[in-house]
């Protein structure tokens, strides 16, 4: 797998296809294989998990062509560096809501391994890289994205600002949480979530970056914000893929035993 094969594809114009992995064993990945995902999306906001499982996930799915994207617990810029070292060439950080938030995540994905004051200086402007440098830092984190997790009303207020962040690549839509931010928990069709969404994709591809939304429904809701502009998708997760078909073949057998 190339370190930027998945940047590229995005900024080729491509739709990238993706899904959620909660558990960690390499059957699970290798089950995968047929699927031809660009990316897996590994959460350990939600999911626990400890930084070998992850490292020993990450290096797996890289060594399948699968572009490894890791949701760190909070938005951290050390916590975006640990991942980052077990081996994800995507970052995403959960309820973003400012543009400082991205500047200071950024400087963990894009300015790896700067930290410190020398870093503080270059995001803030006080200091302009050397070429030497530019050139360095570019190869040692060529093909890192870093994605800001969109998932509340206060984020989309500011959403202009976040978005003129130059480190930050793309946004990944929450749609659970947003809809509870909104008032509307749970409800995925009511107008208020849907105008939302649309806001937010409208948004995200004007500024040129790039934008996904995880829905664990049937494909027909991911079909009809792509049409919008949506061109990154993540569907389900292994869990909720595992329990709907065990739920709808158990059922299937029961019908079917009691004729």
């Amino acid at each position: 797998m190339q370190p930027d094969s998945l940047l590229q594809k995005l900024r080729n114009g491509e739709l990238v296809y993706g899904t959620c992995l909660i558990a960690r064993s390499p059957l699970w990945f290798n089950a995968i294989k047929g699927a031809k995902l660009d990316f897996v999306f590994l959460d350990t906001e939600h999911v626990p998990a400890n930084r070998e499982d992850l490292s020993l996930s990450c290096q797996h799915l890289r060594d399948m062509g699968v572009t490894p994207v890791v949701r760190v617990p909070q938005p951290d810029p050390f916590l975006a560096c640990q991942a980052l070292d077990a081996g994800a060439r995507g970052i995403v950080a959960p309820y973003i809501e400012s543009a400082a938030q991205v500047r200071a995540l950024a400087g963990a994905v894009k300015y790896r391994p700067l930290k410190g004051e020398k870093l503080d200086d270059l995001l803030s402007g006080r200091e302009v890289l050397t070429d030497e440098m530019r050139r360095y830092l570019d190869g040692f984190n060529r093909g890192n994205l870093l994605i800001a997790n969109i998932e509340s009303a206060p984020a989309i207020r500011n959403l202009d600002g976040i978005l003129a962040e130059p480190g930050l690549d793309g946004v990944f839509i929450g749609p659970h949480d947003l809809s509870v931010s909104l008032g509307v928990p749970e409800q995925y069709d009511h107008p208020d979530f849907e105008r939302a969404v649309a806001t937010i994709v409208t948004k995200v591809r004007a500024a040129g970056k790039h934008v996904g939304i995880q829905f664990w429904m049937g494909p027909e809701i991911q079909l009809k914000w792509i049409k919008l502009g949506l061109n990154m998708v993540i569907h389900s997760n292994d869990l909720t893929l595992f329990k709907l078909m065990l739920e709808n073949d158990i059922s299937a057998i029961r019908n079917g035993a009691v004729r």
